[in-house]
């Protein structure tokens, strides 16, 4: 059976400390290895993408393997090919394939029926290639993940679900402050709390994330309204350890959930979080292809 990454849930907190540490080896040579020799990498972008996109791609020419980029509107999904047909053919052409799309349900049929491994480059509920990055920029700051507190303020969305997965599997403390109908699950693990300065307090890291994401857009009127309060500034990182550093998966609106000054201050880590993306995934294309 083919290993794949879909939620996070598939590492075990031992495999979750080895491919960190992976990737921390990654950074320090980027193209030190040559996991993906002759093999293609398939790319679906049915979302936008500028991170998921640059940071794949180049990660996997740096593995010496091929990307082969493919965009929605490009495949006969489009017109209504089954999942369980172009699983098939994709199993029979590539060695792996990442999908960014909508419906979380889509990746699971795709997985299903695939016989190479399929990873998660983004779907509404689950973001968990974004959460590797963090938590690789995490470690890098303090040298350890047990025991930190990680506080997220704003939507309890797919960003933080997937640091909720992944991040009990390191031992980092999440607590998520949100407004009434905008929390995450409780089942997840967090803590939830309404108040974003009490979820900041004694936080390592403060993270946050647009308060209007992908197919938000009829809401967007109404979800400004809700998330006033729960802008990340220099104040509210006043209430976190004097350490602490502001984290944004990106893009960014800045004015709304992050200042300007915040986003591009001396007092953030975003800019580091965006390249490790690429270093986080080149390690779990290893694992996924070993």
């Amino acid at each position: 059976m083919p290993r794949h990454f879909l939620t996070g849930r598939e590492l075990s907190a031992a495999q979750l400390d080895a491919l960190l540490s992976r990737a921390s080896e990654l950074k320090a040579a980027p193209r030190s290895s040559n996991a993906l020799a002759s093999r293609t990498v398939a790319l679906v972008f049915e979302r936008p993408s500028t991170r998921t996109r640059i940071s794949f791609e180049v990660g996997v020419v740096e593995l010496a393997g091929h990307p082969l980029i493919m965009r929605g509107d490009e495949l006969q999904l489009q017109r209504g090919e089954a999942l369980r047909d172009t699983a098939l053919v994709l199993s029979r052409h590539v060695d792996a394939v990442g999908v960014r799309t909508g419906p979380h349900e889509a990746l699971e049929e795709l997985a299903r029926h695939s016989e190479i491994p399929v990873f998660n480059m983004l779907t509404a509920e689950h973001h968990p290639c974004q959460a590797l990055a963090d938590l690789l920029t995490l470690r890098e700051a303090f040298g350890t993940l047990d025991g930190l507190r990680l506080a997220y303020v704003g939507d309890g969305n797919n960003v933080a679900r997937s640091l909720a997965i992944l991040g009990s599997l390191a031992g980092v403390e999440l607590v998520v402050a949100s407004p009434a109908g905008y929390e995450l699950e409780s089942e997840c693990g967090a803590t939830l709390v309404r108040d974003p300065v009490e979820a900041v307090s004694g936080a390592h890291a403060v993270y946050t994330d647009v308060w209007v994401s992908m197919g938000d857009e009829p809401e967007a009127a109404e979800r400004r309204k809700a998330f006033h309060g729960f802008r990340v500034d220099d104040a509210l990182l006043d209430h976190a350890l004097p350490e602490a550093f502001a984290l944004h998966d990106l893009p960014a609106h800045p004015g709304e959930e992050i200042t300007p000054e915040v986003l591009y201050g001396r007092r953030q880590r975003i800019w580091d979080q965006a390249e490790n993306r690429r270093h986080a995934q080149k390690a779990l294309l290893e694992w996924l292809l070993a």
